[in-house]
């Protein structure tokens, strides 16, 4: 029974042993790296402190505060983006526009926001693919190191298709079984 539970230890590990070793090679720091634990698995995510401070900082705080967990993946667009957070207002400061960059590619991690570059606060993207139309428009903070396959069973959930303005120009498609992040841990 003990050589049974040491084997399912080692067997849990053994995906982050992986990790470590594969980022040792690339110079990224530990304190760079960030997982969110979702209901259909983990993405391990490497941030740009360097080319976005302000976004990494709000980022970090929310998430050691305990903010995101319980949020949804309230808006799922397949071959776009997904994105977490939660669509009420809330107290929450506004972080500055930190354009840089960093290509909008499949896994990238960016700040959303509305109309005003200023806007961006607590909701996060995830591009599902290349997405270069938004590069230089949105923060981008970090990219998906880990968790590719995560990614992709987020994006292809099956949804509700939701429009929040008039001329249904931007689709808030929402899982029809909600996706939640369960923790965000920093390594």
């Amino acid at each position: 029974m003990q050589l049974a539970h040491q084997h399912h230890s080692f067997r849990l590990l053994l995906p982050l042993m992986t990790l470590c070793l594969a980022l040792i090679g690339t110079g990224v720091k530990a304190e760079n790296l960030v997982t969110i634990e979702t209901s259909l698995g983990d993405m391990t995510f490497e941030f740009f402190p360097n080319e976005a401070p302000r976004t990494v900082a709000n980022f970090q705080r929310l998430a050691q505060s305990g903010w995101y967990e319980g949020k949804s993946f309230y808006r799922v667009v397949k071959g776009h983006v997904i994105q977490a957070g939660s669509l009420d207002e809330n107290a929450e400061p506004r972080v500055e526009a930190e354009f840089n960059q960093h290509p909008h590619i499949k896994g990238t991690l960016g700040l959303a926001r509305d109309e005003d570059p200023n806007s961006g606060s607590t909701e996060f993207y995830i591009c599902h693919e290349a997405r270069p139309h938004l590069d230089g428009r949105y923060t981008v903070f970090g990219q998906l190191v880990a968790g590719e396959a995560v990614l992709d069973a987020i994006a292809n959930q099956e949804v509700i298709e939701k429009y929040y303005d008039e001329d249904k120009k931007i689709a808030f498609h929402e899982p029809k079984t909600p996706v939640l992040i369960k923790a965000i841990r920093r390594h």
